[in-house]
């Protein structure tokens, strides 16, 4: 039988967590997920309780069609708290509109009994730390 460090099985559950949301597996993405889910992105901080995080992932407007994940980086604080840090390179619609982007992630994961579940999820688009990147002049 083959042993997994414990930043293999963090790594793996982030993989999975992917996976859930591009196919839509509410299910799965529930089971993986502490609720209430700290969330921060290019829209700003939220905090996503069960039942708003089942509306919008019933409700998406998005597809993933492909992604992944490199330059990987887990820190385990505790035996029951890890962080993870890595490049995501996503390929989606929106709305019916084709994107693709690089972007920095990264989740807190916390063991709840034998279950490990994701209680903090973070993504930056990759470019110029200042938005310079961005300005329209």
């Amino acid at each position: 039988m083959a042993t997994t460090t414990p930043e293999a099985a963090i790594e793996e559950l982030e993989e999975r967590f992917w996976k859930a949301l591009q196919d839509h597996d509410v299910d799965e993405s529930v089971r993986l997920t502490d609720f209430p889910l700290l969330l921060t992105g290019a829209q700003g901080a939220s905090r996503i309780e069960k039942d708003t995080f089942v509306k919008l992932s019933e409700d998406a407007t998005w597809e993933i069609l492909d992604f992944e994940i490199s330059k990987v980086e887990v820190l385990m604080l505790k035996n029951d708290i890890a962080m993870i840090a890595y490049h995501v390179h996503e390929d989606l619609t929106v709305k019916g509109e084709a994107v693709s982007f690089d972007a920095a992630d990264s989740s807190v994961w916390v063991k709840r009994g034998a279950q490990w579940k994701c209680a903090m999820h973070t993504e930056a688009l990759l470019g110029d730390p200042y938005g310079r990147d961005r300005k329209t002049s």
